[in-house]
């Protein structure tokens, strides 16, 4: 079983994507809750996470009780949202909240991706069986990234519905590779 964890809650105020953003203190707590949880709960032999701050950050603190390898890997990154990455929200152009704010899984963000894209990504990992020899392990990721395997797995058409899937900060979900499942554990 592979568990997919969502990192935990950052500064919403800031669009997320791949930028430099930390975890919240609300946002550590409730790692280390999640933390506690995996170490008395789950048997987990690496922690791999996304290159990017709040999910390093993430999966260092579950480490703290783990004491594993960490593994960085950029193809576990959120949706690219280009130039928009990082910046405050309430400075946004109304243009750029129309781009950010899409319902066309095909329209990229400015200097990103689409939702499309991300989905593609994803994809390919999967069909090149990137999962395949990471039995027991954590991957720290974001909600986009864990939503795509849920389209993938459940063969449902893509949307961006982002809480389709009940992908919440710190969310745990088992990925079980061989029956080609997905579903939140905690």
């Amino acid at each position: 079983m592979i568990y997919l964890i969502r990192h935990g809650k950052d500064d919403e105020f800031y669009v997320g994507g791949h930028s430099d953003i930390s975890l919240t203190e609300e946002g550590k707590e409730e790692i280390e809750r999640i933390a506690r949880f995996i170490k008395e709960n789950l048997s987990i032999e690496k922690i791999y996470t996304s290159d990017v701050k709040r999910a390093e950050e993430t999966a260092e603190i579950i480490n703290k009780y783990l004491r594993l390898e960490i593994i960085k890997d950029a193809q576990l990154r959120e949706l690219d949202k280009g130039i928009l990455t990082g910046r405050k929200k309430d400075s946004l152009t109304e243009l750029e909240k129309i781009n950010l704010n899409t319902k066309d899984v095909n329209e990229k963000i400015i200097g990103g991706e689409s939702m499309q894209d991300l989905y593609n990504r994803m994809k390919s990992l999967y069909q090149e069986n990137y999962f395949l020899d990471k039995d027991n392990s954590i991957i720290v990721t974001h909600r986009g990234v864990i939503n795509m395997l849920y389209f993938i797995l459940n063969n449902d058409k893509l949307s961006m519905n982002k809480t389709k899937y009940n992908v919440t900060h710190g969310s745990i979900h088992a990925l079980d590779i061989k029956a080609q499942k997905i579903k939140r554990l905690k």
